[in-house]
């Protein structure tokens, strides 16, 4: 028998076993016989027949199926199948089902994906798994679909419309009849709900709830951008109402039931172009030579009461979204821009961390409460910094958010220097105990006017930076302490940090050994030294961002929840986020379990908040994939005015399709197309991180430097494609 007939034979006594389980799984308490069987799943010659009844006998003696009365066949109730996941579409239309719990996820072909979504909840059933092959299964039942809407393109017709989803990962166009079109044109991009998708459609049917705009157009783009994650980019009109109504006056009464820090020395320190201000440090010297600094964050919770329409969109939409031109805030601007944000020399409402710390930076005391503050100064880092490199506060006009320059007192330079001091004093002290320090590189662009990007910069931590981090840091992990050590165990929201994927670091540790990095993996803390060590001495070198961003990879993701296991990355046994409630849901959350437990209140069930928690998450990954994408399209667009030029990058990925390029002097990455690279056929080696040209053995490795030219520029797919010229000499 040639190879080709026996591999067609195999092939189909694997569809007839398939088949039988489909068969007796489908309905698993009755039993059906080798007729009605072959019927299902059309079975016709007599060959065929055989075959099956051959494959009952032997599925029957290996107790896979039973056999009920002469010949009557039913489901063995070990060999249950059936899977609740999440399906993840391919870019080649097949999908894998993640099953929680489940090592392998399950391949489903696209013919198997019964009109099934990426990120639908679906059941699949699970071939019985053949001898080193991977999971197989198909999907027998849509359980709930993760989103109905999506944006696409118009292609009118005479009598309907066809929108075809931007989303690579969206297979089908939608179908619209002229009735459901709306104000649509020819070619616009728009957002399409599908409503249904009847049993004989090749598309499902839908109506279009929004025109975007023409594609390639700035607004078009970015709020394609939201609309893809579903984040909203303005408030209805009746939370707007709802907001506007707030009363924001601060009242003596109020004042009253608070902590007044209104004459003690109060300032905040925010990026330069920062619209609201959510925290605020102030510093006294105590009689006994100690510090007594506050932490001071606005009193959202003052406002935003639980059971009204304007609480319940900020927990929709749980975060704030940072896109490069613009913020899609959480709350109304009446909030986040004026009532809570806390501006110099006017009094606020705050829910204050305050600490007594000697010299070395030890904790004596602490104090948690609502407090009212008038903070004396508003200071951009840059002049932050400029009074810790020269420590005097004669900032000059050049970096000043005055556009003149000026004197800060010399009360204010004193407390500066010396928080500065005890931030690098706790920063020590927790990389010594296995923090990690990742000061990756981020890239900012320049806008013009019309919100082009005009150039592009790099942001760096300094020491201004590290000062509010570390003091924020210290108020989230001491607010989560005070509550998480209680007895008996209290509900509350943790921030925390699973240790790292050990797979994913001996990956890593592979890829930097070919720059000469290697990973300590003795025991927990020599990985975190070792992780510290290697993203340190990739500083300013050609690899950084690389090895940056893979070993951000190799981590574990941070997510909120309500049982604490620490935080790896920060070296943390208790953490949570107290200091952002302006531009975080679970800070909220956070500032309203504190005040109760403070008012002696009993603990609230962990399940509500764990469902809160779990939403808070989700939303914050869509908003992190919404500015990732947003960074990406602003940089398609810098990278079209500059289509002439050769740049030197740095191969970032490399996949059996191609190599992925980022290029050195902006972080600009792009794609060079496997069937683009001229003089050889390239394989994929997956070991080597490589292609591997066939006849002349020239390698494109991970790290290796090249030189490439823009190729290609799209703006609606957010694609950028370069021409490869070489390797970099």
């Amino acid at each position: 028998m040639s190879k080709r007939n026996k591999k067609s034979k195999n092939h189909r006594r694997n569809e007839i076993t398939k088949g039988i389980f489909t068969v007796l799984e489908q309905e698993p308490n009755k039993s059906f016989n080798y007729k009605q069987i072959a019927a299902k799943i059309g079975v016709i010659d007599a060959h065929e027949r055989n075959q099956l009844i051959q494959r009952l006998t032997e599925l029957k003696e290996k107790k896979r199926i039973l056999e009920e009365g002469r010949g009557n066949f039913k489901v063995a109730a070990s060999t249950k199948t059936y899977h609740t996941g999440t399906v993840d579409i391919t870019g080649r239309g097949n999908a894998y089902i993640i099953i929680e719990g489940m090592d392998d996820d399950v391949f489903v072909p696209f013919n198997k994906l019964k009109k099934a979504f990426h990120k639908d909840t679906v059941e699949v059933y699970i071939y019985p798994r053949r001898k080193g092959k991977k999971l197989e299964g198909e999907i027998v039942k849509i359980l709930e679909r993760k989103k109905n809407s999506f944006v696409g393109i118009v292609d009118m017709q005479k009598t309907f419309a066809f929108v075809r989803p931007t989303d690579f990962r969206m297979y089908t166009d939608v179908f619209v009849s002229l009735d459901k079109i709306g104000k649509a044109k020819d070619g616009e991009k728009v957002i399409v709900e599908i409503t249904e998708w009847p049993e004989n459609a090749d598309s499902p049917f839908g109506k279009i709830i929004e025109v975007l705009g023409m594609p390639g157009e700035h607004n078009t783009e970015i709020h394609s951008i939201l609309a893809e994650y579903g984040l909203p980019y303005e408030f209805p009109a009746e939370i707007e109402r709802f907001a506007d109504q707030l009363d924001t006056t601060i009242k003596k009464e109020e004042i009253d039931k608070r902590r007044d820090m209104r004459n003690t020395l109060t300032f905040t320190i925010d990026p330069k172009d920062a619209k609201d201000f959510d925290d605020a440090l102030s510093f006294e010297i105590l009689e006994n030579g100690n510090y007594e600094i506050g932490i001071h964050i606005a009193d959202v919770s003052h406002y935003l009461q639980t059971d009204t329409i304007l609480d319940d969109e900020a927990y929709d939409r749980a975060t704030s979204v940072y896109l490069v031109d613009r913020v899609v805030p959480m709350l109304p601007e009446v909030l986040s821009n004026n009532a809570c944000s806390l501006r110099p020399n006017e009094e606020k409402y705050t829910f204050s961390a305050i600490f007594e710390l000697d010299d070395k930076a030890n904790v004596k005391n602490q104090w948690f409460g609502r407090t009212v503050i008038d903070s004396n100064e508003r200071f951009a880092y840059e002049e932050a910094q400029y009074i810790i490199e020269n420590k005097n506060g004669n900032i000059p006009s050049d970096i000043s958010i005055r556009d003149k320059a000026y004197a800060v007192s010399n009360d204010v330079v004193e407390a500066t220097l010396t928080m500065d001091r005890l931030a690098k004093i706790m920063r020590e002290g927790r990389m010594k105990k296995g923090a990690i320090s990742f000061d990756k590189v981020e890239v900012r662009f320049n806008l013009n006017e019309k919100s082009e990007p005009v150039s592009v910069y790099f942001k760096e931590a300094k020491d201004a930076n590290k000062l509010i981090e570390e003091f924020m840091l210290l108020a989230n992990r001491k607010v989560a302490e005070f509550i998480g050590k209680q007895k008996p165990e209290k509900t509350f929201v943790y921030r925390i940090h699973d240790n790292p994927d050990e797979d994913k670091l001996i990956a890593l540790n592979g890829i930097i050994s070919r720059f000469g990095h290697s990973l300590n993996f003795k025991d927990k803390k020599s990985i975190s030294a070792s992780l510290n060590k290697l993203l340190e001495d990739v500083k300013g070198k050609k690899e950084q961002n690389l090895v940056d961003t893979l070993a951000i990879r190799s981590m574990s993701k941070a997510i909120y929840t309500t049982n604490n296991i620490g935080h790896y990355g920060l070296a943390f046994d208790y953490y949570t986020h107290f200091t952002s409630p302006i531009r975080r849901y679970p800070d909220i959350m956070v500032h309203r379990l504190l005040q109760h437990y403070l008012d002696g209140g009993k603990s609230p069930k962990s399940e509500v908040y764990e469902e809160k928690c779990k939403h808070s998450t989700d939303m914050e990954i869509l908003s992190a994939n919404a500015e990732r994408d947003s960074v990406k399209y602003m940089q398609i667009k810098f990278m079209q005015d500059h289509q002439d030029q050769e740049f030197i990058g740095v191969i970032s990925g490399v996949t059996e399709w191609g190599i992925y390029v980022e290029i050195i002097e902006n972080k600009c990455e792009g794609m060079v197309r496997i069937r683009d690279i001229k003089g050889d056929y390239y394989i994929f080696d997956e070991k080597q991180y490589a292609l591997v040209g066939e006849r002349t053995k020239q390698t494109y490795q991970l790290g290796d430097e090249v030189v490439v030219m823009v190729k290609n520029t799209d703006l609606v797919k957010r694609h950028l494609d370069f021409s490869l010229i070489g390797k970099h000499k």
